[in-house]
């Protein structure tokens, strides 16, 4: 019988969850790579425990359901010597995660047969912030499915090199901390066939480059909402553009409206799903180009729907009862991928489409209150700094445990709203 997963009520309450995606050479998701990091306290406490980071990542993946956690991708969980040893580890799904074996463990022969003890046993494993071939990568590598190479913390001149040796039909290569367009292309040359870091999320200014028809009149559509107008327009706004009458009416007759017989006109749809409904599913609209299932492994849709739910979340924990103040978050969070979306400055397209002042701020300058939420949620996304992140929550007046919640909230719901839509 299993030993259950170390208690996580202490350290829970000091964690929060960076769920960074892992894309391939088509730029869809593969995976994300779950990493639990200490937020500490205001004071500057910090937790550096690995093992229990692992622990509480066990705890919850187990608790919640991993497809709640990653979707229909894989799960990448960081493991260190302790948490590779311990029982714990068979409490992850071994069809749903692949083992990250940290660059702090040793090849002993102990580690070794535990590794093709958990291969035997149906896991795959990764390996870890790969910079050269040290004795301990040179015994592991044969053992791992991913070799994960960390392009910053390399010599300058050494990547091809080392991309060269490693190489190999039995195991994938992984550039992790790919920041740049630029950085991306070199690893795809290389042969690199999985991709992590936010370069696919830094806006890549074109010069004259126009927000399409099609993304225009969804502009249009969202607002003609913001002022309120008849039903009557904006039903015969949707009709001008075949793409979004249909996708609308593939929306209504989805489970996740449950409407109770098959809606066959805009009107009709429009009444079913009502304005705020209507509002958010054009917001995330917008980052699906062909209205096609496969668009929602775009790591753009689901880092911005992501953000918006988020953001959202937070309102309502610390503003309760505000509705339009909740919907304002969810809206924020959603554009403020727009300028990476339209490849124009962030300033062209508030031009394209009316919004508040206190929206304009937070994208523009991350001003205000809204401002301030899309900062934290932004330094969460890349599992920067604990320290600073405690100081924005305080600032914030939100605790670790309640952001973790919002998290888990907001991440099962663009889980189940994006295979619904």
């Amino acid at each position: 019988m299993l030993a259950a997963p170390p208690s996580t009520a202490r350290i829970a309450d000091n964690f929060f969850l960076a769920r960074q995606p892992i894309l391939n050479r088509g730029q869809r998701l593969v995976g994300y790579e779950l990493l639990f990091r200490g937020a500490g306290s205001h004071d500057g406490a910090r937790i550096t425990d690995h093992t229990a980071a692992t622990a509480t990542v066990i705890a919850h993946a187990s608790e919640l359901g991993m497809e709640q956690v990653v979707g229909d991708q894989m799960a990448f969980v960081n493991v260190d010597a302790v948490g590779l040893m311990s029982d714990f580890i068979h409490f992850l799904p071994n069809d749903k995660v692949i083992l990250e074996i940290l660059e702090t463990v040793e090849a002993t022969p102990e580690i070794l047969a535990r590794v093709r003890e958990l291969k035997q046993a149906g896991f795959k494993f990764a390996l870890d912030d790969v910079i050269g071939q040290s004795d301990d990568v040179q015994k592991l590598t044969p053992l791992c499915d991913v070799i994960k190479v960390d392009i910053k913390d390399m010599r300058p001149g050494t990547l091809p090199a080392l991309a060269r040796v490693l190489k190999n039909p039995k195991q994938k290569l992984l550039a992790e901390k790919v920041e740049t367009v630029e950085e991306f292309q070199e690893c795809m040359d290389l042969g690199f066939e999985y991709f992590q870091g936010y370069y696919f999320a830094r806006p890549v200014i074109l010069s004259g480059k126009k927000i399409s028809p099609s993304q225009m009149s969804v502009l249009h559509l969202l607002e003609l909402l913001d002022r309120d107008a008849s039903n009557q327009e904006i039903e015969s706004s949707i009709k001008h553009d075949a793409l979004i009458s249909l996708n609308l009416l593939r929306l209504v007759n989805t489970p996740a409206v449950g409407a109770r017989q098959r809606i066959n006109s805009v009107g009709h749809a429009l009444m079913v799903l009502g304005r705020r409904q209507l509002k958010r599913w054009l917001q995330i609209l917008l980052y699906v180009k062909n209205g096609g299932t496969q668009e929602f492994t775009s790591p753009l849709l689901q880092l911005a729907t992501t953000r918006g739910k988020t953001m959202e979340l937070m309102v309502e924990q610390r503003r309760p009862g505000q509705r339009v103040s909740a919907d304002i978050g969810f809206t924020v969070g959603v554009m403020s991928l727009m300028d990476t979306l339209f490849s124009i400055h962030m300033r062209d397209v508030l031009d394209s489409v009316n919004v508040l002042d206190e929206v304009r701020a937070a994208l523009l300058h991350r001003a205000g209150d809204y401002g301030s939420m899309l900062s934290l949620i932004e330094h969460i996304e890349r599992g920067r700094d604990g320290e600073v992140l405690a100081q924005m929550l305080h600032q914030l007046q939100l605790r670790p445990a309640e952001l973790y919640a919002i998290q888990l909230a907001a991440i099962e719901w663009v889980t189940d709203y994006t295979r619904n839509i």
